[in-house]
C-alpha cells in the first residue's frame, strides 16, 4: 500500500476544515455560559451536568437526588428559585453546599 503526500493545497484545506470544526465546537459552550449558570443541588440522581464530588467522574454520575456538590446548568437567574430538597434554603445554590436531610 502506498501513501501519497498531500499537496500544499490539500493540507491547507484540511487545516481550515479542522480549524472551523474546532471553532464551531466551542461556540455552543460560549453561548451556553452567557445565558446559563451552574446550579448546585437541583439535579436528580445520574442527571447532573458535572462535578458530582468524590467517587464520581462527571456528567450523569451523581449518586443521589439533589446532591449538594453536583450541578446542573439552568437559565441564568433561576437557580435560587429552583426547589432543592437538600439545600439549607430549600432552593438551588450557586455554590456547592452541605446537604440537609431530605
Amino acid at each position: 500500500m502506498s501513501r501519497s503526500i498531500p499537496t500544499p493545497s490539500q493540507a491547507a484545506t484540511l487545516a481550515l476544515a479542522l480549524g472551523t470544526a474546532f471553532v464551531l465546537a466551542q461556540a455552543p459552550a460560549q453561548a451556553q455560559s452567557a445565558d446559563k449558570e451552574k446550579c448546585f443541588g437541583v439535579a436528580l440522581k445520574g442527571k447532573n451536568d458535572c462535578a458530582a464530588g468524590p467517587g464520581t467522574t462527571c456528567a450523569g454520575t451523581s449518586t443521589r437526588d439533589y446532591q449538594g456538590n453536583a450541578w446542573k446548568l439552568v437559565a441564568k437567574g433561576t437557580c435560587e428559585k429552583t426547589a432543592s430538597k437538600t439545600s439549607p434554603t430549600g432552593n438551588g445554590q450557586l455554590k456547592e453546599f452541605k446537604e440537609k436531610r431530605a
